[in-house]
């Protein structure tokens, strides 16, 4: 048995229908050699298969409490193989339009609580001859740079899978007895009390220091936080999802930063800013205040790889209701630096575990209400939209001999915030997920293309800026590249992709038949790569 920390068992507290608790990613896989879509899929099944005892989240499960007074607890479980790698199939013509509304379509569904909490698919019949790979964990199991190790232990660096150590032998399994649970639960309660109260002293003289500013008699670093203005993204959502991905050249994302003297994640943050600022724009609907981005930060310490969540979010502007880009860029920089600076003071003291006696059926209860009055609908939003950069490997990763041409995330909408732009850094490229509820951010696909528009935009800015240092005149050569390929939309695609996101809203759909009627899009021009060995 394994007890959960309070902040993994709020993810399960708080996971509704419309509102599922669960972050995924989704690969185009380049077939190995040999190949047929078929024998890759049999053969994903077994790597699988002998992989699930690298890391815990493979074979364990939840265990409930007696009338939900406590968390839950992980036992171990058996995995069914033929449960959790699922294949399926893409109606034609097989495109990526189609493909990113399965995988949105996929990932509304909710995982069975009574089964380990995750599920693979491998999805055929895409016309580019690749193999469309979704994945999908609880984050009661995992964050974000858990996620990444656990990837790891899933996923090679050569064509060739390395050779592992066997499985342990199989133990039976037996759940433990419900006074067993209990009074390990109870146990935990006493323990995680005990943990906060001697927190209580350091965090009383951190948000102290915080509150009252010793230069001044004034209130302090707290003081600069507002709410967000009202947006259509700032509503309650419903079950149905739309997603789509965008992909940018990581190197001239960092050239871009080192010209601008800024961080790869201040010009993600300026991009998104840019795009979001656009997508308001078209639809009468863009603020005189700034978005603000809730952006979540890890806590972990350096080499914890441990499979639970450490994680907190800071708050920044986005600056959106400046024209300039580079002069949001500015704004953008300056305001993430004092909200780190903030988080910073307060890492010491934020809560990944807590006393959990009564919080589950509390927390389960609040959830259903607040998705039921529509309350995120009406009251002021804490934030507009969430934006996460999640940093990933340098080089190609292999599944079962299958090459990751790309990384996309795809990651978790809710009432209020209906909106979730996650960005991984993978073999050469900022590979962007965006995942909405439909009926609130129906054209995806559209501030995708945005995000786009928005980073070139912000790179011809800064090639034509006066300010430029000498030193970082040599950064210029990026102006030599060509501009990221931007998809263009018609206004008869846009609004078909407006009716049937719609449809989707009222409606639910199986998988299958709600890829069969998405419309085809132009197919994007393959992004040039070039394959990096990884030195071990």
């Amino acid at each position: 048995m394994q007890h959960m920390s309070g902040l993994d068992s709020l993810f399960l507290h708080i996971e509704t229908r419309e509102t599922p608790m669960h972050v995924g990613s989704l690969n185009l896989v380049e077939l190995p050699p040999g190949y047929d879509a078929s024998r890759y899929a049999q053969a994903v099944k077994q790597h699988i298969s002998s992989r699930m005892h690298l890391a815990p989240v493979f074979r364990r499960r939840l265990a409930s409490v007696a009338l939900d007074l406590a968390n839950p607890i992980w036992v171990e479980a058996d995995a069914d193989i033929d449960h959790h790698v699922q294949r399926l199939q893409l109606p034609k013509p097989g495109s990526m339009a189609q493909l990113e509304q399965l995988t949105a379509d996929l990932h509304s569904e909710l995982l069975d609580r009574d089964r380990p909490l995750w599920r693979v698919y491998v999805i055929e019949g895409l016309s580019s001859g690749h193999i469309g790979f979704y994945a999908k964990v609880h984050h009661a199991a995992v964050d974000g740079q858990a996620g990444v190790a656990l990837a790891q232990a899933l996923l090679d660096v050569t064509p060739e899978p390395r050779n592992m150590k066997a499985p342990p032998a199989e133990l039976a399994k037996k759940m433990p007895r419900k006074r067993t649970l209990f009074g390990a639960a109870f146990g935990n309660v006493i323990a995680q009390y005990a943990k906060a109260i001697r927190a209580v002293p350091e965090a009383v003289r951190t948000v102290s220091s915080l509150i009252i500013s010793p230069r001044s008699s004034g209130i302090g670093a707290l003081s600069g936080y507002a709410l967000g203005p009202k947006t259509p993204l700032n509503v309650a959502i419903g079950a149905a999802r739309c997603f789509a991905t965008a992909s940018i050249p990581l190197a001239d994302a960092k050239q871009l930063g080192k010209l601008l003297n800024a961080t790869l994640n201040d010009i993600v943050l300026a991009t998104c800013s840019g795009a979001l600022r656009q997508y308001l724009s078209d639809h009468d609907a863009l603020p005189t205040k700034p978005l603000i981005a809730a952006v979540p930060i890890s806590l972990r310490d350096a080499g914890n790889t441990q499979a639970s969540n450490q994680v907190s979010m800071l708050f920044s502007s986005l600056a959106t209701d400046i024209t300039d880009p580079l002069q949001r860029l500015h704004a953008i920089r300056a305001a993430i630096d004092n909200s780190k600076t903030l988080s910073g003071s307060m890492k010491s003291v934020i809560p990944t575990d807590f006393p959990s006696l009564g919080i589950p059926w509390l927390f389960s209860l609040l959830a259903k209400l607040y998705g039921k009055t529509k309350l995120a609908s009406r009251i002021p939003p804490i934030a507009n939209v969430i934006i996460s950069n999640v940093p990933g490997p340098p080089f190609a990763l292999y599944l079962a001999g299958g090459r990751f041409l790309n990384y996309f995330p795809v990651s978790i909408p809710i009432h209020g915030l209906a909106l979730n732009i996650t960005v991984q850094s993978y073999n050469g490229a900022l590979d962007f997920g965006l995942i909405a509820g439909a009926a609130a951010v129906p054209d995806v696909r559209e501030l995708a293309r945005y995000l786009l528009e928005a980073f070139n935009e912000l790179k011809m800015a800064a090639l034509r800026a006066d300010e430029v240092p000498a030193p970082a005149k040599k950064a210029v050569q990026i102006a030599k590249r060509k501009p990221v390929t931007v998809k263009k939309t018609t206004p008869a695609k846009k609004a078909a992709t407006k009716s049937a996101a719609k449809s989707n809203s009222t409606k639910k759909k199986s998988p299958s038949k709600i890829a069969g009627k998405s419309k085809p899009a132009a197919k994007p021009a393959p992004r040039k790569r070039t394959t990096k060995s990884a030195a071990k």
